[in-house]
């Protein structure tokens, strides 16, 4: 198995711990996702996609519906998808991934939560090479893997892998490749439990328990904003 599986296990447990933080994530996707396409999930297959990891976090309906209904709504204000860029201390690169309807204070604020730990900032393009921009979905197992794996390589899946604990496949393709991989899923008709896109370090650094807190601060500062969607790292995580 290759990266996409070891980062996948190291995250499982130790992010968006907070049903709050993943329910208020969730919502910005999905009112991106109306903006975009509308509010019907027919015609706008991310909105569909977003309801259904709606659903796989047991994200109450109401709470769906008055995303799409916000969204919906004239005097809503656009959220902007900002990635910011730079190193925690000890050489650590972090990606952030932000949606905000207002880039000015958010930007401050990450700079700030940088500054706390004498991290860097850093411009365009300084850490994101360190990183492949990969799209994921979760469907059921139950089906011959070689077999499926073989099927959807015309669609641009890369990797596949099954998760043991809830009895589920992932599939793991290029960013580029999530409309298609989307597509291939549905006109086989496996259902799509789950699905995103992530990044996952080319390569990764360990960290003595000593510089560790310094990191972690950070990680947590940036994961605890309301504007931030992600944080990736090339921390080693045990």
């Amino acid at each position: 198995m290759g990266r996409a599986f070891e980062f996948r296990k190291g995250r499982k447990l130790k992010r968006w711990a907070s049903m709050s933080k993943t329910f208020s994530r969730i919502s910005k996707n999905i009112m991106m996702a109306v903006r975009e396409g509308g509010p019907n999930p027919d015609t706008n297959y991310r909105l569909k996609l977003e309801i259904q990891n709606a659903k796989q976090a047991n994200m109450p309906k109401e709470n769906v519906e008055r995303a799409i209904k916000k969204a919906s709504s004239n005097d809503m204000q656009d959220f902007k998808e900002m990635v910011y860029e730079g190193y925690a201390p000890y050489g650590i690169a972090i990606l952030v991934e932000t949606a905000t309807d207002n880039p000015t204070r958010t930007v401050a604020n990450v700079r700030s939560y940088f500054n706390k730990v004498n991290g860097s900032l850093g411009t365009s393009g300084s850490v994101e090479f360190l990183f492949d921009h990969k799209c994921h979905f979760k469907v059921p197992a139950g089906m011959d893997l070689e077999e499926f794996e073989l099927e959807m390589i015309d669609y641009g899946v890369e990797e596949i892998f099954p998760d043991e604990e809830d009895n589920t496949l992932m599939v793991y393709g290029a960013f580029e490749d999530f409309g298609a991989i989307s597509k291939g899923l549905d006109e086989k008709g496996i259902e799509i439990l789950e699905s995103g896109l992530e990044r996952i370090p080319t390569d990764t650094k360990t960290l003595t328990d000593e510089q560790i807190p310094e990191v972690e601060k950070l990680i947590q500062l940036l994961e605890e904003d309301d504007d931030v969607q992600n944080v990736y790292h090339t921390w080693a995580e045990s």
